[in-house]
């Protein structure tokens, strides 16, 4: 299969509707007909059931849709890392490391002082992000290597070591009557009267439903927090950058949160993996 052709598909599955395909293409609906036609030749399946009132994904073209967008988007990112490695003048370019905004705590700077001390350690470059969005800048190429959370990160398609395993604490704010807790259950902590959980976004941009507000980074949130508008259940390690108008309650109940580096499976960098051994061994 040509990337012309898995574009070409991953277009008409995601809008089910040619034409609006074909516009999404910049091309004519005529030859994006023929060339899907011609894919489902190719390939001796057939990919999508067409009727006069609607156009439907046969299981067949539901998989080539998950494998055809993991394709495209290894192509893609080998473009990115080509172009890096061509700005940097070498084919060992300086690493991108990708980290939600206000998140990693003692471990990240840990983690790369101990990088630094390796003798063949190359620059790294921290990029900051918003909830959620590490593993698509991993997958596309803008990153090397990241910092994710499980169960709160997608882990799917790509290689991890587990790093650290933590309890979880509520966030409140600092004068709140229940700050002065021993602990909080977790059945309180989602019942806090007047500080609903936040909404945190889901991979496509979208927010669940629900009375919370819709939190983008932590920033936000603490601010939420501090003007008494949301409480939230975070990994213990939020403490050390926590702000003095907010405090925390331990939440015994609630499921531990590890956090994981994280990189493409596909990557062939020593620098990567020297940054993973580095930080598995802190």
């Amino acid at each position: 299969m040509e990337t012309r052709e898995l574009r070409y598909f991953v277009a008409v599955a995601e809008e089910l509707h040619f034409g609006r395909a074909a516009n999404r293409l910049g091309m004519a609906q005529p030859p994006l007909s023929r060339a899907i036609r011609q894919l489902e030749r190719r390939l001796g399946v057939t990919l999508l059931d067409r009727s006069p009132r609607a156009v439907t994904l046969t299981p067949a073209g539901s998989v080539l849709l998950r494998e055809g967008r993991a394709a495209l988007d290894a192509v893609d990112a080998a473009g990115r890392r080509t172009r890096r490695a061509a700005r940097a003048g070498t084919g060992e370019p300086g690493l991108v490391l990708v980290v939600k905004a206000g998140a990693g705590g003692e471990l990240l700077p840990r983690l790369l002082d101990a990088y630094a001390a390796e003798p063949d350690a190359v620059d790294v470059e921290v990029l900051l992000c918003g909830i959620g969005e590490q593993g698509q800048l991993l997958r596309d190429g803008r990153a090397d290597v990241a910092l994710l959370h499980r169960p709160y990160d997608s882990l799917a398609g790509l290689d991890t070591e587990e790093l650290c395993t933590e309890a979880q604490v509520v966030v409140l704010p600092a004068g709140h009557p229940l700050a002065g807790r021993a602990e909080l259950s977790l059945a309180e902590a989602r019942a806090l009267p007047g500080l609903p959980l936040p909404r945190w976004p889901r991979p496509d941009g979208s927010y669940p439903d629900g009375p919370g507000p819709e939190v983008r980074d932590h920033a936000q949130l603490y601010q939420l927090i501090a003007l008494g508008r949301a409480a939230a259940v975070l990994p213990m390690s939020c403490r050390v950058q926590l702000r003095p108008d907010l405090t925390t309650v331990p939440v015994p109940d609630a499921p531990t949160v590890t956090t994981v580096i994280a990189w493409p499976p596909q990557s062939r960098s020593r620098a990567v993996a020297g940054l993973v051994r580095a930080a598995t061994r802190r």
